[in-house]
């Protein structure tokens, strides 16, 4: 098989636009995605309802593939269908590394979702205090500024 065919397969998309690479992310098998970007699958690609796989890695709480995700340069603040970013499901699932990580590469704070909720707020109604505490000190660094 030349490279054509297998980049072409390692970025086929399922019914849903989900590629291989998603898939893995979403259950966090970190091996297979280590694998797979290491093969050329292209991390940022969209699947149908424009989730990502870093989105997906987000919401399942998977601070490991998002790490590799964030060096294999995605849109961080990529939204879904739902309104969703990759910071927005890590605050919702009380996922405080992934939280880390995201704010750590300059995800956007400000950024709401279709249910008005930006990520302190949603943080602040689902009482998840630590990822709040996460949240509340990158703001108070973001208005110190560099120093």
């Amino acid at each position: 098989m030349g490279t054509l065919a297998d980049s072409s397969l390692l970025n086929s998309q399922d019914e849903r636009g989900f590629t291989p690479l998603m898939w893995a992310a979403a259950f966090g098998e970190i091996m297979m995605v280590e694998f797979l970007l290491q093969k050329g699958a292209d991390p940022r690609t969209l699947a149908r309802e424009r989730e990502s796989a870093l989105s997906l890695a987000s919401a399942g709480g998977f601070a490991d593939i998002v790490n590799i995700l964030l060096q294999h340069g995605v849109d961080i603040d990529s939204y879904d269908w739902n309104g969703g970013t990759p910071l927005l499901y890590a605050v919702r699932g009380n996922h405080t590394k992934c939280v880390e990580a995201l704010l750590r590469c300059g995800a956007d704070i400000t950024f709401e979702a279709d249910s008005g909720y930006s990520p302190v707020a949603l943080a602040v109604a689902l009482g998840h205090k630590k990822v709040q505490k996460l949240l509340e000190d990158h703001i108070l660094k973001l208005f110190r500024g560099p120093r």
